[in-house]
């Protein structure tokens, strides 16, 4: 039996500045809903990735700082920062280790975002 992840949510203030934020670096908005006036659910999905995040009002409760960090993986480090800064995001150098390079960024809730490249799973 697979067991997948598929939905990860996020605790937000504000959902559609959450909405935008996500849809600038590119994440697909697959669902906007509002079932009754005390819930608004909203999924989205990074390119190419069978996990979504989801968020909304009456989805997350006592949304706080530092909640978590959810990481992306990339097959160019670079490409992906620089999409980040285009989208007007604040994201960090590039981290290089040992183990993978890795960019850094918050959304405007303060969830933390890793991006990992790890170079042995595209080096010939």
């Amino acid at each position: 039996m697979d067991w997948t992840l598929e939905v990860a949510f996020l605790p937000v203030t504000d959902v559609d500045r959450a909405k935008d934020f996500y849809t600038r670096i590119g994440f697909h908005p697959d669902h906007d809903q509002s079932p009754s006036d005390d819930i608004r659910f909203v999924q989205m999905t990074p390119p190419g990735s069978a996990c979504s995040i989801a968020f909304g009002k009456g989805i997350v409760e006592d949304p706080g700082p530092n909640v978590g960090q959810l990481m992306l993986c990339v097959s160019d480090i670079n490409a992906a920062r620089t999409q980040l800064l285009d989208a007007g995001v604040d994201a960090s150098e590039v981290d290089v280790q040992p183990w993978g390079h890795f960019v850094y960024f918050d959304d405007p809730d303060g969830n933390h975002w890793n991006v990992q490249y790890l170079p042995y799973r595209y080096e010939s």
